[in-house]
């Protein structure tokens, strides 16, 4: 099982003692360093500052939101951070959900697969380098539509790679399935092995709809790692993040976290977390998470049970962990199963 250090996004101030984490990951067997955004601190900036420090890691976003830039404003990010790291960049992409895109961006959350598959389109495209880059749209149509002045370009700089990596993170069936059909990599937020077998299924529907196959793909789940005698208490200190996300990143008519958890086998769980957050109860509703679904997407326990969960999850088709850590220590411990 490989290791990605999972930096996240900002909460109300930048975090403090990061670069020490990250040149803890890079000297302890970690094979990435992942940045995020929501609505506030951005994932290019700090992946940027904090990346410089390397020269093994994979540096990575997870995720960037596709609402947030252009695709060709994201290229941009993209083959310029690959050429400062040495081709060592990872693009992960994913759509956000409703609340963000049409509350934070101001966009149309529409047809986020249609959207999805032409944004990828294009940033191949930039990456390819092949010609001056077009697209017909109809969401991002370059040039624009009656342009006067407009003509189609392509990017002065030269890209270091055109095979670029880039995964999709993704919750649903349809948005799993694209992730197989048009990107190489998929990134889940929560990951459950005991649904490996749903959610290769999806997967295998996008790769025979692109004619490839697994070979090459790569699942990078994100997941709480902690190496305890008491995993109880790790839940109870992971409650409130879980009940924010079921509860309040979203929409009380769609959210997909929710809707997640609710496939898994949680719904009655889902329904009394949401209704609690979204009545302001928070406390309520961190005490109905339980503690079997955070069980189930998380690796927690001592350290023969962590090291044979992570071959379970290597079993299921988990190529790569990507874990917070709140000390140098615990990057230390993590990467001491990393080369185990």
């Amino acid at each position: 099982m490989r290791f990605g250090l999972q930096l996240g996004y900002w909460s109300a101030a930048p975090p403090e003692g990061v670069g020490a984490l990250v040149d803890a990951a890079e000297a302890n067997g970690f094979d990435a360093v992942f940045t995020a955004e929501s609505w506030g601190s951005d994932a290019f900036g700090p992946l940027a500052w904090w990346g410089a420090r390397t020269s093994r890691l994979q540096l990575g976003t997870a995720i960037a939101q596709l609402s947030a830039r252009t695709p060709a404003a994201t290229a941009m990010h993209a083959l310029t951070l690959d050429h400062l790291s040495g081709g060592r960049f990872v693009l992960g992409l994913g759509v956000s959900g409703p609340q963000v895109v049409e509350g934070w961006y101001g966009q149309s959350f529409a047809r986020p697969l249609a959207r999805t598959r032409e944004y990828l389109s294009i940033i191949r495209k930039v990456l390819a380098r092949e010609g001056p880059v077009t697209s017909e749209g109809p969401h991002y149509p370059l040039p624009l539509p009656d342009s006067r002045l407009g003509k189609p370009l392509k990017p002065i700089t030269h890209p270091l790679r055109a095979e670029l990596p880039i995964w999709l993170g993704a919750e649903g069936p349809r948005n799993v399935t694209l992730a197989g059909e048009i990107a190489d990599g998929w990134m889940p937020v929560y990951y459950s092995p005991r649904m490996a077998g749903m959610y290769n299924d999806w997967l295998a529907d996008g790769f025979r709809a692109s004619g490839r196959n697994r070979t090459g793909f790569t699942i990078a789940a994100n997941a709480p790692v902690s190496i305890t005698d008491k995993p109880e208490q790790v839940y109870a200190g992971l409650k409130p993040i879980f009940a924010l996300y079921i509860g309040g990143m979203g929409a009380k008519e769609r959210n997909f976290h929710a809707e997640l958890f609710t496939r898994m086998g949680y719904g009655t769980a889902v329904e009394e977390i949401g209704k609690r957050f979204l009545s302001g109860e928070r406390e309520a509703a961190v005490e109905a998470v339980p503690d079997e679904l955070i069980a189930e997407v998380s690796i927690v326990g001592s350290r023969a049970q962590v090291l044979a969960e992570l071959d379970r999850w290597a079993d299921a088709g988990v190529d790569m962990v990507l874990a917070g850590a709140r000390s140098v220590a615990e990057v230390e411990l993590l990467g001491t199963l990393a080369s185990t």
